[in-house]
């Protein structure tokens, strides 16, 4: 009798405990999870496409020796700018004067020889006229005269020529640019033409910057392409770009990658972009007056793709598939899916149950401008390309 009354009280017990715990549980699983949420706007946003760059330099030239000789004058430092025309080596000038020297010694006695030559025939020929010569010998002298007067033009070459050896010796610079490493020192002797540059000039004013679009984005950049197109390049940590226009696209689709080469011209007067530096770039093709926006926080992904949460009047939560075209700084444009003035949820979407009641704790505005560009380190995104 005792073990029978025992065992009815903890079941009892039991009963009375599970029925507590109940109670009080049950308020929570009806209490609407606390949400953030955006109203969703229309902005004017830019029509661009995104890419990574490469800086490159306008113009390139390897400096080298026109003519054999030793170099006697370095006059500028390393990585210095210089201008055109500026002289950059010396080389020894003695052996190429006097090779100058020569060369008109024997043009100024070729010319005496020449013009003796010249005054003979000329002689001849009034005793050609009186029948005082033979025909024969008028000829031999006038033929002796001509060949006199073309060495002395010969010799007038070579004149020009020993004079712009001697002008080698001056290496100068051929554009206004950027000196790189000095490759050949002070005292080196050099040959014309020698495969080893003496250094290398880069003009970075003005600059080109060259990157690869997808070919699915090639007709729309070249129905726009004769309204010189605005190209932005932020330079590595830096968020201010440099603005440049569109000056080239390539003739051929590369079939490897399925991209096409284009390239920005920018002035860099402040020189902020260098050769061979990688950039976040961005090509404007103009812009949507009245995009469709929400926070890129409201979208989410899932099995049948994007979607986000729409808070309806009743404080019912929902989700809705949408598209999105591009993404703007913080901002994702909504090409179908979303109208203005609905709000989306942007924080708390984890503890939200479709079609179940939520919190409205609080209404972010929309944000306003871009972000910092990220790192220059990832293959090309087209912003404009449906994602």
């Amino acid at each position: 009798m005792q073990r029978t009354v025992g065992a009815f009280s903890l079941t009892a017990l039991l009963l009375l405990m599970g029925c507590g715990s109940g109670k009080q549980n049950s308020p929570v699983t009806n209490v609407p999870p606390p949400v953030t949420v955006s109203v969703a706007g229309t902005q004017a946003v830019p029509l661009e496409i995104s890419a990574i760059g490469n800086a490159q330099a306008y113009r390139t030239v390897q400096v080298k020796s026109m003519v054999d000789g030793q170099i006697d004058k370095v006059l500028f430092r390393q990585g210095q700018d210089v201008r055109a025309g500026e002289m950059l080596f010396g080389l020894d000038k003695k052996p190429f004067q006097a090779a100058l020297n020569e060369a008109l010694g024997k043009l100024g006695q070729d010319e005496a020889t020449a013009n003796n030559s010249r005054a003979q025939a000329a002689r001849a020929a009034e005793l050609l006229k009186g029948g005082v010569m033979a025909v024969q010998d008028a000829q031999t002298i006038e033929a002796q005269a001509k060949s006199n007067t073309a060495t002395v033009q010969a010799d007038k070459a070579a004149v020009e020529t020993a004079r712009v050896n001697l002008g080698y010796t001056e290496i100068q610079a051929p554009i206004s640019s950027r000196t790189g490493a000095i490759l050949v020192n002070l005292g080196n002797l050099v040959k014309a033409n020698d495969t080893t540059a003496l250094t290398t000039l880069n003009q970075i004013t003005p600059i080109y910057v060259t990157f690869n679009i997808p070919e699915s984005n090639l007709r729309s950049v070249r129905a726009k392409a004769a309204g010189q197109l605005k190209v932005e390049a932020f330079p590595p940590n830096e968020q201010n770009p440099e603005t440049g226009t569109l000056t080239f696209i390539d003739n051929t689709v590369d079939t490897t990658t399925g991209t096409i080469k284009l390239m920005a011209t920018f002035p860099n007067l402040q020189k902020r972009l260098w050769p061979g530096e990688y950039l976040n770039v961005r090509l404007i093709l103009g812009v949507d007056l009245h995009a469709v926006v929400v926070p890129s926080a409201a979208v989410q992904s899932g099995q049948d793709g994007k979607y986000v949460y729409v808070v309806q009047p009743d404080e019912t939560a929902i989700a809705r598939p949408v598209n999105t075209s591009r993404s703007y700084g913080q901002l994702a444009v909504i090409a179908s899916g979303v109208t203005p003035g609905e709000r989306v949820i942007v924080d708390g979407q984890i503890r939200v149950v479709p079609n179940k009641k939520v919190n409205v704790v609080r209404t972010n505005p929309l944000p306003q401008g871009r972000e910092m560009p990220a790192p220059a380190t990832q293959a090309a995104n087209v912003s404009g390309a449906q994602e």
